[in-house]
């Protein structure tokens, strides 16, 4: 490998510009970071394909992923979810690195196949769950393994939209079990069920079993400058009680349908000696109950101190959105670069999509449901 990484992104629209963005970053805010040129950008559609190509800084387009996935030391997989398996695949046996978009694949049985290429290749492979790369979140982490909030009672978790509730808001290919895999459950719910692993996993051990509910509200939609409907083959929302090996109780749910909430991922933990709230519209803040105090206190984790902060701006100068995919950038280019092993991995995502079969399956059998027992 070169000293500078070259990379291929396969996906040019929400995440591509997110990504793409964070890459442009890393020079001026991070400069250990590995140095990366942006090769190639990947898609079908060749006179839009050739002006995103420009406005996100690669050198040159392919509408071919299999010609160039071994020409470049990176592949970023952004793709809609139907696309993550064979392209992944592929680049893992070249021993292309890999960064994916989640939920790692559509069904379980392919989240198996990468996981499997990922522990045969010599490249590394890393799933997109970027608000793990928060400092709040990075600082909640601390707090729970410090044992500052005791023994681990409940976990909750929620992720509210209402881009939804309109039911003549157009057809998208994330409401298509084919392209998706699922609804709410896999785009939204991922993100919770690996923020609750990621922040308790050490302490609690794993889900073990997990019962579900999903609903899908509005069955068809009109399609985007065609007359007619698509049928919805998703979920809209979907709700959740998990038990922990350890005892915790755990509570998960996700609409696309809740008026008012734009983008709020919200996760409460409440342990033997204290307790922590955060909410992603409120991304800067902490709020932690300790023992001994009457309430909650808010924390602006924007301290030189805390997590990535230094790297910005003076303390008390929030960061936003955006920042959580530089420093998933930069943790794993860095990784890459380093010839190390990267956290979330393709193993972690896995168990992720175990989870989220686990609900699928407990909400078609009506019953509690074993994780290890889907397959």
């Amino acid at each position: 490998m070169t000293d500078t990484l070259t990379v291929g992104m396969l996906g040019y629209r929400f995440m591509g510009k997110a990504h793409s963005n964070a890459l442009a970053r890393l020079p001026m805010f991070f400069p250990d970071a590995p140095d990366v040129r942006r090769d190639v950008l990947i898609g079908r559609d060749e006179e839009t394909l050739a002006d995103a190509a420009d406005r996100f800084g690669f050198d040159r387009t392919a509408t071919d992923w299999r010609a160039v996935v071994d020409e470049v030391d990176v592949l970023y997989n952004l793709g809609p979810n139907h696309l993550h398996p064979e392209p992944s695949i592929a680049a893992l046996e070249a021993d292309t690195h890999v960064l994916c978009e989640k939920p790692l694949a559509p069904t379980l049985a392919a989240a198996e196949r990468m996981r499997n290429a990922a522990e045969d290749s010599e490249a590394v492979a890393g799933a997109a769950f970027n608000y793990r790369f928060l400092p709040a979140i990075q600082y909640a982490k601390g707090l729970i393994e410090d044992g500052e909030l005791g023994e681990i009672h409940h976990v909750r978790g929620s992720y509210l939209q209402d881009w939804l509730v309109d039911p003549e808001a157009p057809w998208v290919w994330r409401l298509d079990e084919e392209l998706a895999g699922s609804g709410v459950l896999g785009d939204l719910g991922a993100h919770t069920i690996d923020l609750a692993r990621f922040l308790v996993g050490e302490v609690t051990g794993e889900i073990e079993r997990i019962s579900g509910h999903l609903q899908t509200f509005v069955d068809e939609r009109p399609m985007p400058g065609e007359d007619g409907t698509r049928p919805v083959t998703v979920d809209d929302a979907y709700s959740a009680q998990a038990a922990f090996e350890n005892g915790a109780v755990g509570t998960f749910e996700a609409s696309r349908f809740a008026t008012g909430h734009k983008n709020d991922h919200s996760i409460a933990i409440h342990g033997s000696a204290g307790s922590l709230r955060f909410s992603l519209e409120r991304l800067n803040e902490l709020e932690v109950m300790r023992e001994g105090n009457r309430g909650y206190e808010t924390i602006l984790v924007t301290d030189e101190t805390d997590p990535y902060v230094d790297r910005w701006w003076p303390p008390g100068h929030v960061i936003g959105w955006e920042h959580t995919f530089v420093h998933e950038n930069y943790e794993f280019l860095s990784s890459v670069a380093d010839g190390e092993a990267f956290s979330p991995s393709f193993s972690e995502a896995y168990r992720v999509q175990q989870v989220l079969a686990a609900i699928q399956e407990s909400d078609d059998r009506g019953e509690w449901v074993a994780i290890e027992d889907v397959e």
